[in-house]
């Protein structure tokens, strides 16, 4: 029996959670993401900011195969996943890996998406009791965890109709939370809700980045992306314009675009801290 070496996990363990490599998206003609590449190395979080049709959220719906891309790969773990070549082929993965990938990336939308007829419990247990096929009590268990993680204990028979909205957004995170996954993904995460509610989902946000969540946020709270970012993408017209720490790219981005971007948020808000 073969054993696998120290070097060998050293290396499984320094492979990056997510690559993307030249992925190309259309819609009809038009052309929403144009050659992306990017590596999200685990434990990082990294912050997509740029102006409306950047295409941001369409590239979190490719990476977790909400959208089909139309060129280009999507590695996760280091290996090739919904569509790729080898060897000259297209090769399509069939449904049951792509479930399967897909259960380890947790993703977090604009609007909740909660199922209005489970209560907060339910809600969260729901996947991992049906995908996962977690014994019920087990699932109570950790979902009750998870829901304490959010500061949602108490909350936990209420429906999402009892709910604020940023309550609902916490349970969002708690349901992708009860999967324990190896990449979180946000879109926009607050930007449907009161600016009196943003404040207790982006502590969470906070809170899951401390203790070494992947995430790949879209965002346009600059003081979260500046404070709490590993590193800030900025995208416009479907491309990678500049990438880079915070705190250079806030303070002295290279590109003429980017500079012009983060001008207009200085003057809409008068500052970079958002509601972060």
């Amino acid at each position: 029996m073969s054993l696998i070496t120290p070097v060998e996990i050293a290396a499984a363990t320094t492979v990056p959670v997510l690559r993307l490599e030249l992925i190309n998206k259309f819609f009809s003609r038009h052309q929403v993401l144009r050659d992306v590449t990017l590596e999200v190395e685990r434990g990082e979080v990294v912050c997509i900011i740029g102006p409306s049709g950047a295409g941001k959220s369409t590239l979190l719906r490719c990476i977790n195969h909400l959208e089909n891309v139309d060129s280009g790969t999507v590695f996760f773990e280091g290996a090739p996943v919904y569509r790729y070549q080898r060897d000259g082929k297209t090769v399509i993965d069939p449904d049951r890996r792509i479930e399967k990938i897909r259960s380890q990336i947790g993703m977090v939308f604009q609007s909740f998406n909660l199922f209005p007829h489970l209560t907060a419990l339910g809600n969260v247990i729901e996947a991992p009791i049906n995908v996962r096929r977690d014994p019920p009590e087990e699932a109570r268990r950790q979902g009750t965890a998870v829901l304490t993680k959010v500061g949602l204990a108490a909350k936990a028979n209420s429906y999402p109709h009892q709910l604020s909205g940023g309550q609902q957004q916490r349970v969002a995170i708690a349901r992708a939370l009860a999967m324990n996954p190896k990449l979180m993904l946000f879109d926009e995460a607050t930007s449907a809700l009161d600016p009196e509610l943003v404040g207790d989902v982006l502590r969470v946000m906070r809170q899951l980045a401390s203790e070494g969540m992947t995430m790949v946020v879209v965002t346009h709270e600059m003081g979260f992306a500046r404070d709490v970012a590993d590193r800030v993408i900025f995208m416009a017209d479907g491309a990678i314009i500049e990438e880079g720490d915070p705190r250079q790219l806030f303070t002295a981005p290279v590109n003429p675009r980017t500079r012009q971007f983060l001008q207009s948020v200085l003057d809409r808000n008068g500052n970079t801290e958002g509601a972060g």
